[in-house]
């Protein structure tokens, strides 16, 4: 074991140090773009606000997604560079087991990021990627960005998608189109998370495992049983919840309380 290895599994957050390092490593193979590097840090701070550990209401986030995507007639599963590098494994999973579609979706959009991908997500297990090169060949007039073309055999049909990671644009037009959208979003106050129809307000690196376990689980039940989970779902809620977590951990310090049970509240 090196002494770099070695200094990093034995940090109190080795997982995220590890995370980070994974993403680096995948700017530098042409899967992460620049900007994916600062949106994973803001994340993060969230995601060390929250506790780093999936809290309750993003478990009832969970089962309401896992629900949506079971009744979904035909689901599709948007991917970029740090999802692919940090699930690529997980998302290849959930698609299996809920029939969806994956499609290659990007801000930052070049033939060389899509193959490099595509080529990860097969690596992974994928027998098919959607929105790769020409194949995107369907806009969204609503988005400005490169994320407007899509695949008109995936995201432009889809009736739910999931959205890890946030575009508020994105997530805009997809819902203002009448499609359900499923979103991953550490940042309860992004549009993203304010406007999708589930907000899973956790890590997309816990949430995706998540996910695909609590489908696995309800894909025996009915349904009706799907149903009551989602008509009973309160996204308002959801992020009202995520908030307040947040304001109770930082007015532990703001009251004078130590960074000792600061970080005990998150204890694993």
């Amino acid at each position: 074991m090196t002494k770099e290895v070695k200094i990093l599994s034995e940090h109190p957050r080795a997982k995220s140090l590890k995370h980070r390092e994974r993403l680096v490593e995948f700017f530098g193979k042409g899967v992460v773009a620049q900007a994916g590097l600062i949106a994973h840090g803001r994340g993060e701070a969230f995601d060390y606000l929250l506790g780093e550990k999936t809290a309750n209401f993003a478990i009832r986030a969970l089962k309401a997604a896992a629900a949506t995507l079971l009744m979904s007639k035909y689901p599709v599963i948007s991917v970029n560079g740090n999802t692919a590098a940090l699930v690529a494994s997980d998302i290849v999973r959930l698609a299996r087991i809920t029939e969806a579609k994956i499609e290659v979706n990007l801000f930052y959009r070049s033939i060389k990021r899509e193959k490099v991908i595509e080529k990860m997500l097969r690596e992974a297990g994928a027998t098919k990627v959607l929105g790769v090169g020409e194949d995107a060949s369907s806009k969204i007039d609503e988005i400005g960005s490169e994320r407007r073309r899509v695949d008109p055999k995936g995201i432009l049909i889809a009736d739910v998608v999931l959205v890890p990671l946030e575009d508020g644009d994105r997530t805009e037009a997809l819902v203002n189109m009448g499609k359900k959208v499923i979103a991953i979003d550490l940042n309860p106050l992004s549009r993203t998370a304010q406007l999708a129809t589930i907000t899973i307000v956790d890590n997309i690196v816990r949430a995706m495992p998540a996910l695909a376990k609590i489908v696995d689980k309800l894909r025996v039940e009915g349904k009706e049983k799907l149903e009551e989970i989602t008509s009973s779902f309160d996204n308002g809620k959801i992020l009202s919840d995520a908030i307040s977590l947040i304001s109770r951990r930082l007015s532990t310090l703001a009251k004078g309380g130590t960074h000792i049970s600061f970080f005990k509240m998150t204890k694993r």
